[in-house]
């Protein structure tokens, strides 16, 4: 699987550039799948019309499902294990990028997990997986105590670990005071692993292991 793990989206024409060059074709030629889940989880967003706005391409603030794919489809992770693996898996193996919407990355993690899509992931090779804040979190060994809201059964700030490295996202946000750069440094020097930065205007692309910074912002690499 590739990966473009950004803050808010698509927001700038570098990091729309990095995600035609993942592709390795036009976006109005790929097709998507995008997951609202993390969203259900946050207290700041929860059901209703966030992801409403999110699903239907109304989020110009963090632009994802408005790109204009070929097609567009609601991969909703909850429903899964109540149905058949055949109603879903071959759809995800058939789908050009995932989309991910930012919330509460434990609890999108919690729901890969039991809908069986964290599983399914090792063998996307060719599939591109596009993270929003959380859904880009959720990739990583682990978000910090700072960022835990919905907690897991099992508890702990445990994410999937399909990358090596942390984010922080939103960096300087002027709507989130608690998300400054000395936030950030406050934050890194917990974490066990190297971490990263971000603020919404950058991401962080990974292919076959190779992890290149995309930005027309400011971010910064924290070393553990």
């Amino acid at each position: 699987m590739r990966l473009l793990l950004t803050s808010a989206g698509i927001k700038n024409g570098s990091i729309h550039d990095a995600l035609v060059d993942l592709l390795g074709k036009p976006i109005a030629e790929s097709s998507a799948l995008c997951i609202p889940t993390a969203m259900y989880g946050h207290p700041m967003v929860g059901p209703g019309a966030g992801v409403w706005r999110f699903i239907s391409g109304r989020e110009p603030n963090c632009p994802m499902c408005e790109l204009g794919w070929k097609s567009l489809g609601v991969l909703e992770l909850t429903a899964l294990p109540s149905i058949d693996e055949e109603r879903w898996v071959p759809l995800v193996r058939e789908t050009d990028v995932l989309l991910a919407a930012g919330g509460d990355a434990l609890y999108l993690c919690h729901w890969m997990r039991q809908s069986g899509l964290a599983d399914l992931l090792p063998s996307l090779r060719e599939t591109v997986w596009v993270g929003l804040s959380g859904g880009s979190m959720v990739m990583t060994p682990c978000i910090g105590d700072d960022f835990v809201g919905w907690k897991p059964p099992t508890g702990g700030d445990e994410a999937l670990g399909i990358v090596d490295f942390s984010i922080f996202p939103h960096l300087d946000h002027e709507d989130l005071p608690d998300n400054s750069m000395a936030d950030a440094e406050k934050w890194a020097a917990g974490m066990p692993v190297p971490a990263y930065a971000i603020d919404d205007e950058t991401a962080i692309q990974v292919t076959d292991g190779t992890v290149e910074v995309v930005s027309e912002g400011h971010w910064k690499r924290f070393t553990s």
